[in-house]
């Protein structure tokens, strides 16, 4: 039986995707892209043998897409699995696009998701038909990777040893690791499913949140961003000491956000919601060449070898120069639908977050919005969020409860469909 795919977006972890699927006997790929032009300029690029995947663990991979498409109304019928791969501040349109295409029992996911993919999805597809489908998050991406020639090769700079996944059918119908097995089938045996215990912790355990932005303000804190840069500098091998110790300090109350939680509601599992020094070295493992904390980490991971700051050029005297994009999904993406996720959970629990308030505050001045204000998250921007605020939640207990989050039956099925799902995969 052939197995339909959708995937949406047309970046690098999309270029991975299609490769690696496409490949894959059985399948029907297609891409979607509803940003103008962008299927257009990907179907022409893509050559007769498809793109060339150069992959990290082992031969390089080729695969081509059934088709390329621009509009909604022309995806397949009966799709099976539909995958976004690109900025979360587009989940929504691509959500409301796909809606009256979408049949219910379809699998739909993200990798990453972000925060609140879960409430962005029921807001948008109706908790009726999202009970009765297959939701399901990657906590990140399973590589690092980047595009080398737009439509025809990619390279995987490094595939992550295991990532955590959130399947739900306490909305929906799942089948005993249908979902997960499907995506190691398409990916590949790594990385391994690591089942999260509910989209709460996936939400919270959003690495990019914490990764991009607060990289981005402790390398800029001290420097003039309107002045120009001779070369884009390096993202994770340019961070310094302080850096390192503003990761920690963000990730501590992201931790004490944990601790809260937990104390107030007893039975909620998040066990998979780590620190983002633990993330590193189980996602990372020995590809880290010194592990004495997350500055060193930083600078010594192989899989960030080369990553650097996104950047715009700029022609200065006659010379190309670069200046500081801040309008790439770093702050796009990661303040609205992932920092401030978490930054809304902890002012509803009432847990201080100085160090969070510092990188969203920056950040927002970066991007000419208005999130927090006077310490509280009630900039004129937040509808623009996937803030729990945004969705009208104002008091812990409701967003708790309404959410599921709290239902102990639920988090055991998940747990032990996924760990079945892994142990399968790894073996395979």
């Amino acid at each position: 039986m052939v197995m339909k795919v959708l995937l949406c977006g047309g970046g690098n972890a999309i270029h991975v995707l299609s490769a690696y699927v496409s490949a894959k006997p059985d399948t029907h790929v297609t891409i979607l892209s509803l940003f103008p032009g962008e299927a257009d300029r990907l179907r022409d690029a893509i050559p007769e043998e498809g793109i060339r995947c150069v992959n990290d663990l082992g031969d390089d991979v080729l695969g081509k897409p059934d088709a390329v498409i621009a509009k909604a109304e022309d995806v397949p019928t009966d799709l099976d699995i539909v995958i976004f791969a690109l900025p979360s501040f587009v989940h929504e349109m691509y959500l409301k696009a796909l809606k009256p295409y979408l049949k219910q029992g379809v699998s739909i996911g993200a990798m990453p998701a972000e925060g609140g993919f879960d409430l962005c999805a029921i807001h948008n597809l109706g908790s009726e038909f999202v009970r009765h489908s297959n939701l399901f998050a990657l906590e990140t991406l399973p590589w690092a990777c980047r595009i080398t020639e737009y439509g025809k090769s990619v390279e995987v700079l490094g595939t992550k040893k295991e990532v955590e996944v959130i399947v739900s059918p306490m909305l929906g119908t799942t089948k005993d690791g249908f979902v997960t097995d499907v995506l190691h089938n398409l990916i590949g045996k790594l990385p391994a499913f690591d089942p999260a215990d509910n989209f709460l912790a996936v939400t919270l355990m959003n690495i990019n949140s914490v990764w991009h932005p607060t990289i981005s303000y402790g390398f800029y804190r001290n420097k003039d961003v309107t002045e120009p840069f001779d070369e884009p500098p390096l993202f994770y091998y340019g961070a310094d000491e302080f850096t390192g110790d503003k990761l920690a300090k963000v990730s501590d109350e992201v931790m004490e956000l944990k601790k809260v939680l937990l104390e107030k509601y007893p039975s909620l599992h998040l066990d998979s919601l780590h620190h983002v020094s633990e993330w590193m070295t189980r996602s990372y493992g020995d590809d880290i060449g010194d592990k004495t904390n997350i500055y060193t980490m930083l600078r010594t991971n192989k899989g960030y070898r080369g990553l650097t700051h996104p950047m715009k050029e700029v022609q200065v005297d006659g010379k190309k120069k670069y200046l500081p994009d801040f309008r790439y999904r770093y702050f796009t993406e990661d303040i609205p639908m992932g920092l401030c996720v978490t930054r809304g959970i902890a002012e509803l629990a009432g847990v201080a977050t100085p160090h969070m308030d510092d990188v969203i505050s920056w950040c927002q001045e970066m991007l000419g919005k208005e999130y927090i204000v006077d310490g509280k998250l009630v900039g004129k921007d937040i509808h623009s969020t996937r803030a729990p605020q945004h969705y009208g939640y104002t008091d812990l207990d409701s967003f708790m409860e309404i959410n599921h989050y709290l239902d102990d039956p639920v988090v055991k099925t998940v747990t032990e469909a996924a760990t079945t799902d892994s142990a399968t995969a790894i073996s395979q």
